[in-house]
């Protein structure tokens, strides 16, 4: 299980979208994977929790979350196998560890907190709440958005991840990760 949750070594810069639910982060991973003719490794709990949701009309339990984080994990070392320079990641562990704190008692597995602390990437985008929400079978809790954003920003802050807050529209979005992911290029690229 613990290979499972370590990342490889990939020969890329890794970003990850990071932030509460309905705030832009599928999208913009989607338009930055295309702008950069890349991959983006999607959220794998979205998939899973639906599945679960579907079949058995229960939401994210405990017990899911290192079936969720090794999921996660598993496609992101598969498709950094599939870029030499960007690869775009819906979420990461870190988010999983801030749910998991925020949704079940400031509990979160060890296992999964070791992993989310020792994974590590380039550039956070922290995405903030001015995007319209949007509901679904998994989300929950429109009206706790600006205390997750908080809690997000925190993690981000107590385990001095770099990132970018995002804010505006999708083009504003869009316009300022480009611009920051450029300068990470040239001094990855400036590296090789």
């Amino acid at each position: 299980m613990e290979k499972i949750l370590t990342q490889q070594p990939a020969k890329c810069i890794k970003i990850v979208l990071f932030g509460p639910e309905s705030t832009g982060k599928t999208t913009l991973s989607k338009q930055l994977a295309l702008h950069y003719h890349s991959v983006w490794v999607p959220e794998y709990a979205r998939d899973y929790l639906q599945n679960k949701w579907d079949n058995e009309r229960k939401i994210c339990e405990p017990k899911d979350l290192l079936p969720i984080a090794m999921g996660q994990m598993t496609l992101e070392n598969e498709l950094a196998k599939k870029t030499d320079s960007v690869l775009i990641c819906d979420t990461d562990l870190l988010e999983y560890k801030v749910y998991s704190e925020a949704y079940y008692s400031g509990m979160c597995d060890s296992v999964l907190e070791k992993y989310a602390l020792e994974n590590s990437y380039d550039l956070y985008f922290l995405t903030y709440i001015d995007t319209p929400w949007e509901a679904d079978d998994l989300r929950d809790k429109p009206e706790e958005r600006e205390a997750m954003f908080n809690e997000f920003e925190s993690a981000l802050i107590k385990y001095k991840r770099p990132y970018v807050l995002l804010k505006g529209d999708k083009k504003a979005r869009l316009e300022l990760a480009i611009k920051h992911i450029d300068l990470l290029l040239v001094n990855f690229n400036d590296g090789i």
